[in-house]
Parts: structure tokens; sequence; C-alpha cells
């Protein structure tokens, strides 16, 4: 506990009432009751460009009950509780600006039922999405949510995430049937039962997919399964230009065709992923794609995409037909932040996203584009387009104030341009700490009053998630 005293960051919960309940969580955890610096933090912000704001302690939990008994104690001293999955929020969700205790979720890896015959699963929140493919190769199911980082799903329950097969399976909040939860008093909800619809009462399951842990603690979630296609097929095609590939994307998915995953490259990012993932493809606007389905209708599918694709000037398709070189391919696509760090060495690498109507993404792009060749900036461009969602990853001398307004800048002109557009200031990434600003401009002063009275009924006190969210 010298650590807590010695290195309490500024602006943290009260001391006293932080050391009481590190001291009263002490006898029943151990060693899994952490006060030193360095496991404080890593369970802060991670890779984003945030501040560190290390919590006053991290609980390494394994049961629905122990997370019970440290939202109990901290319920009773007033002190915030950040849950913790992997880390692999982008927006500072789990940094601890008021202090307090980070539950590491981790352990809670069980996947505790799956019903192929309902094409459903229950698992505890610290499973990674690998590990449940994994566990359910042999079945002939997957879970098709996939966000690039091997991310824990109660993370990404908590942050609604999407990724890549969202066009086809949609998201977060599209997948997750039911959970249960621990509230700020302690107390365990179950959100719905497994039946895959229900109409009644209210949607608490949506509330929570999203919430950030601001609401709760998921401790369990039962998710929908897909079954594994028996043709895929993968390929990458590219553009003259970022809006003649974003105008294919829009007639792909106004057609009907039903592709399962379209991601655009921008060139900037083409070439980093050629450096860092040792590809050869032309440096030019491109799209990855893949399908899935029989042989014939991926086939069917490929060959009516290369239509479209020929209309915007598209060249020809390089596929991947072999799981070896799909496998490859989206490896490359996942990698994407990390190829752009060489970019601009010693930057800091700042990846957001927005989300607009399909038919606006040509112009969003396009103009987001303009943006950082007329700032001059290093932002490469990559997204799920297939649903209007991209992302840039802006690197940052973190030392040079100007390229840090200069970032801001671009960031608030790109959230803007989204949501006159009809867009969200973000479609996957959550809101965190980072675009908590653009929450009114987005939903409006009655839409976010209504929140607060949520978030105050379920958390009186205020001790989940604190700073996070609402403005």
């Amino acid at each position: 506990m010298v650590d807590l005293v010695e290195e309490r960051m500024s602006g943290t919960a009260d001391g006293a009432a932080a050391q009481a309940v590190i001291a009263s969580l002490s006898s029943h955890f151990g060693d899994r009751l952490s006060t030193g610096r360095a496991i404080r933090e890593q369970h802060a912000n991670t890779i984003t460009w945030l501040a560190n704001e290390a919590p006053d302690a991290v609980v390494f939990v394994e049961s629905t009950e122990e997370v019970q008994i440290v939202v109990r104690a901290c319920a009773k001293h007033g002190v915030p509780v950040i849950a913790f999955g992997t880390g692999s929020s982008l927006e500072g969700q789990i940094n601890a600006p008021k202090g307090g205790i980070s539950i590491d979720l981790s352990r809670m890896n069980r996947v505790l039922a799956v019903h192929p015959e309902d094409l459903d699963c229950v698992v505890e929140p610290g499973v990674t999405r690998k590990q449940l493919n994994e566990h359910l190769r042999d079945v002939g199911l997957f879970f098709p949510i996939d966000p690039g980082a091997d991310a824990s799903l109660g993370g990404m329950a908590s942050t609604r995430a999407s990724g890549t097969n969202a066009v086809r399976y949609g998201t977060m909040k599209d997948n997750v049937i039911a959970l249960t939860a621990v509230l700020a008093n302690g107390e365990v909800i179950t959100t719905a039962r497994r039946a895959k619809k229900s109409s009644a009462g209210y949607d608490l399951t949506r509330l929570f997919v999203g919430a950030e842990g601001t609401l709760g603690i998921i401790t369990s979630l039962t998710l929908r399964l897909s079954g594994l296609p028996e043709a895929i097929s993968a390929g990458v095609c590219a553009f003259p230009t970022i809006r003649e590939a974003c105008d294919a994307v829009i007639l792909t998915i106004q057609s009907g065709l039903p592709v399962a995953r379209i991601e655009l490259l921008d060139e900037v990012q083409v070439k980093a992923c050629n450096a860092y993932s040792k590809l050869d493809l032309a440096e030019q606007p491109t799209l990855f794609v893949e399908f899935h389905g029989t042989e014939a209708s991926v086939h069917e599918q490929a060959e009516r995409f290369g239509e479209i694709a020929a209309e915007y000037g598209g060249g020809e398709f390089t596929w991947a037909t072999r799981p070896e070189d799909r496998s490859k391919l989206w490896q490359a696509r996942h990698d994407a932040y990390w190829a752009c760090l060489p970019m601009k060495p010693g930057a800091k690498a700042l990846a957001t996203d927005v989300c607009v109507p399909l038919s606006r993404l040509a112009d969003c792009v396009d103009e987001t584009k303009h943006d950082i060749e007329e700032m001059g900036m290093v932002a490469p461009i990559v997204g799920h387009v297939g649903d209007g969602n991209f992302h840039t990853v802006t690197l940052v001398d973190m030392e040079d104030p100007h390229d840090v307004a200069k970032c801001k800048e671009f960031i608030g002109r790109m959230v803007e341009r989204a949501l006159a557009m009809g867009g969200t200031a973000t479609g996957e990434h959550g809101v965190g700490q980072g675009k908590r600003k653009y929450m009114e401009a987005e939903h409006g002063t009655a839409t976010l009053d209504a929140m607060r009275a949520v978030k105050a009924a379920l958390d009186p006190q205020n001790i989940m998630n604190p700073g996070k969210i609402l403005p």
C-alpha cells in the first residue's frame, strides 16, 4: 500500500476511502489485489493518446460473486469501479480520472455453455473472440463479430463493438441475446432469457450493450452464433480514386449483394500495410472484400461485384481462396494500426472513427481526405465501409503543441462533418473520455438528460466508471 500513498495521481478518489476499500478486500483477494504502480498504469489508457489516469488498485476477479464483493466495498465507501477486459478500447474507457478500483475480468474466461441446436452460447466476459471461435470450431459454428484486436467479449459488448463482418452479421447489439451484470449496489440482474425474441418489458440487454461499464459490470453473456460458411472467397481490388472505391461500395450494398466483408484502405494505408505485412499491393485506394456461402453463390457474388467494380474503374481482382492466403490478407487489415506507426517515427497514433448513412459515405471520406492533405497530416484511412463506418489513424507528435492542436482540429472537423450528414461521432469505438464533448451535438439536451436519469437511477453515487460517455 506504500505505492498507493506515495504515487497517488492528482484528481483521484479520496485517499482514505480508497485505502479503506483496499484494506477490506486484501484478506479475500490476497496477491490478486495489486497497488503496484506498473500494474495500475497497465490498467489505464493503454493505446489511446489520452493521459494515463491509473486506478488506486487492481483486483483480479474469478466469479460473479467476487465482482459483487468488490462493488459492494466500493459502494460502501463511494469509491469508483472500472471494469477491465483486455485494454484494447480506443477512447479512454478504462482510465480512472477519479481513481478507484479496476476490476480485471480476464480470469473470468470460461465458455459456460454451447447450444448448437439454438445457435447460441453463454460465456464469461473475459473470454476473447479468438478463444470462443477456437472452442466452437468442432461444432461448425462461429462468432462473427471481429473488431481486429483479440478483445474480450465483455469489453466488446460494453463498447458496442463492430468490425469487418458487420455488413453481413451486424454488431454486438445484434448478437448479444442476454447478459448478467452486477449493479452499483452489488445486486445481480439478468436482462433476458435465451429466446430469440421477446416483447416482455424494457430491452435492458441493449441498454447495457454500449454502456461502457457506467451502469454495471457484465459477468456473463448469451451470444448469437452463426454457421461456418461452406465456401469463403476473399480478394482485393484497386481503384483510381478513393471516391470511386466508395461509390463501388455504395452500389454493392444498394444492389443487395450479400458481401460478408468490404473494407477500404486508402493509398497511404496500403503503402503502410505493404511494408509492415510484406504485401505487394498497388499503392492505390483499395477494397478488401470477402464472400460467404455455397460454392455457387460465392462465385456468383464475386462475379457480380467484379462487374460493379469495373463500372468505377476498379482494376483486376487478386483472389485469395486458400485459408492461409485469406488469413494473411485479413491479418494485414487487422494490423493496420501498427503498420502506420513507422510512417512518423516517435509519433503517437490516434485511431478514431465516424459513421454516416451509406449514401453520404463517398462525400464524407472524400472531404476527410481533402482535410488531411490540406492540413499536411499523416492520417491513413481505413474502414468498414459497407455500413458507412471509417477510421483515420492520425500520427501525432505529442511533444509538438502545434501538431496536437492540428490533430484536435482535424478530429473536430471530421466529427462535425459526420453529424451534419446525419451520422454519428463514433460508429464502433465508443465514447469513453475522447468523444464525450460531441454527445450534446449528436443527441441534444433532452436526450442527454434522459441518459443522465437512467445513470442516476442505476448508479446514484456515480461510482461506475465515472467520467465516461456523459459530458
